[in-house]
């Protein structure tokens, strides 16, 4: 049976990360970021990253997202642009249309959008 783990593709470890949003933490606004970010909490606004994004288990984030790779293991409601990929495990739940090279849509994962696949350079 095909399976991948989302640790093939992403340091989960939090020390690697930058910045973390907590999970008693609600943010609303714009976010930029160059280096790596990890949300527990909520978030509503816009994200974008120039590098990797991972939404926790029991984050909620209502945004627009744009970052090299995007991790969902909890809740996303918006548009997700990853440049070089898109991971939704089965915990996670990605309503909204997505734009990547590779995407990743783990069995009991929920995805209701569309897909649009770029082209890999």
């Amino acid at each position: 049976m095909f399976d991948v783990k989302d640790t093939d593709f992403f340091d989960l470890e939090e020390e690697s990360f930058k910045n973390i949003i907590e999970d008693d933490i609600l943010f609303t606004g714009n976010i930029r970021t160059k280096t790596t970010f990890m949300i527990h909490g909520k978030v509503n606004g816009t994200i974008m990253s120039e590098s990797d994004l991972v939404i926790d288990t029991n984050a909620v984030v209502n945004a627009d997202i744009k970052a090299e790779r995007v991790l969902v293991r909890g809740k996303v409601c918006g548009d997700v642009i990853g440049n070089k990929l898109i991971f939704v495990t089965s915990t996670g739940s990605l309503e909204g249309d997505i734009t990547t090279e590779k995407v990743v849509l783990e069995p009991g994962c929920i995805f209701t959008g569309k897909c649009t696949m770029k082209s890999m350079e």
